[in-house]
């Protein structure tokens, strides 16, 4: 049985969709979603280096990013509710000094 994605607020899904759209390499764009659609599969990539479980986890608007996947410079931080079967999208971020910080 395979896992769903999604957005707990609708303001988490709009920041998300927003830094999608800035990133002007199409290629790197469909990497990414290719990325997300993989975690529909198997949420907890281990074994990969793009893979990582977060240690502490990072808390955004009240949420936790226990996970992360690396695409390029980018990083997609969510989190997995395995009885419900959902991965929780929390945020797209280019890395950098800030991708970790609230």
């Amino acid at each position: 049985m395979s896992y769903e994605y999604g957005f707990s607020k609708p303001s988490i899904e709009k920041k998300f969709e927003k830094a999608l759209e800035k990133i002007s390499n199409h290629r790197l764009q469909d990497k990414i979603m290719q990325a997300i659609e993989s975690l529909k599969d198997n949420p907890r990539p281990f074994g990969t280096k793009a893979f990582k479980r977060l240690n502490p986890p990072i808390v955004f608007q009240e949420l936790t990013a226990s996970y992360r996947i690396r695409i390029g410079d980018y990083r997609i931080l969510y989190d997995i509710d395995d009885k419900r079967r959902i991965v929780w999208l929390i945020a797209l971020r280019k890395r950098s000094e800030k991708t970790y910080k609230k």
